[in-house]
């Protein structure tokens, strides 16, 4: 680790944290307050993937629907109407809407094949945004004056990482640069993140291994077609055998760094609150020999 005890982190002058963990527990809300705070910069992963890596997929395949659109079709051949994605770091939607879901086109779904697709350009979107996290750390400090860094990683990191091969490309570039830090959450958090993607379920990025056996376990079951399936129903009954199956790959990732619960990020009130939690982070690896 880049900060061997508590006393290097708090005597640190620059402090560079990642944080990674399930989407829902907190690690966008740490970020933000740190970055409300003054005195750190904040690179949102999700935000680089779809400003850098995935913007022209983006805008090229809202216009693509606008060209079915006679009347969009000639404004858009005759350069009068420009068409592009307005992300933000509260508003990640244009990715989401791109990524899609799986199903009956008639619900809003796409085929399999389009969908392994764009699944693959978001997994190559996201490690090259993470694998830019040194350029932003350089970045944030030449270009902005900024000492100390956030990392707002995705709820998808765990997904392309090997926790258990110490020379792993993106790990070990992440370690270098930077103190990783997983948001736990407990049973009650997933039960939570469940009901609240019941309610409104999204997009989401899955290994590609994973997502062959859930989609032919999901047709099976169902006895049904690609054509037959219900988008959101699949997604929702993808959703917690995910979050089960990305648990064990998190907790893998922890060894790289140190852990904090779900339950002290939601209670941090400012930048100080933040330096004593890591430091009792720090201090509860060392004690249970993991350092």
């Amino acid at each position: 680790m880049i900060y061997q005890t508590a006393q290097d982190w708090r005597a640190a002058p620059t402090k560079r944290i990642l944080f990674f963990g399930m989407s829902g527990l907190g690690k966008t809300h740490a970020s933000q307050l740190l970055r409300d705070s003054g005195g750190w910069f904040h690179y949102s992963i999700d935000y680089r993937i779809g400003t850098r890596y995935m913007g022209e997929y983006i805008a090229d395949n809202a216009k693509a629907e606008a060209m079915k659109v006679p009347f969009l079709r000639d404004l858009l051949l005759s350069d009068s109407i420009y068409i592009g994605s307005n992300i933000s770091f509260a508003n990640l939607t244009p990715v989401s809407a791109y990524l899609g879901k799986p199903g009956n086109t008639d619900k809003g779904g796409m085929s399999m094949e389009e969908y392994r697709r764009r699944q693959e350009q978001f997994r190559q979107a996201e490690i090259h945004a993470l694998l830019d996290t040194e350029y932003f750390i350089d970045r944030a400090q030449r270009l902005y004056g900024y000492s100390n860094f956030i990392c707002d990683t995705g709820g998808s990191i765990c997904e392309w990482v090997d926790a258990a091969n110490p020379d792993d490309p993106i790990l070990s570039e992440l370690a270098k640069h930077t103190l990783m830090v997983w948001i736990k959450g407990d049973e009650a958090h997933t039960q939570d993140l469940i009901r609240r993607f019941d309610k409104a379920p999204k997009p989401m990025s899955y290994q590609p291994e994973f997502l062959s056996r859930m989609w032919e376990k999901y047709l099976s079951e169902n006895n049904c077609q690609e054509g037959d399936v219900d988008p959101d129903a699949f997604v929702r009954w993808t959703y917690a055998q995910a979050l089960a199956h990305r648990q064990p790959r998190y907790e893998a990732m922890a060894k790289w760094g140190v852990t904090v619960s779900a339950d002290q990020i939601a209670g941090l009130r400012d930048a100080g609150d933040f330096d004593d939690l890591i430091a009792g982070a720090i201090d509860s690896r060392i004690a249970s020999g993991a350092a």
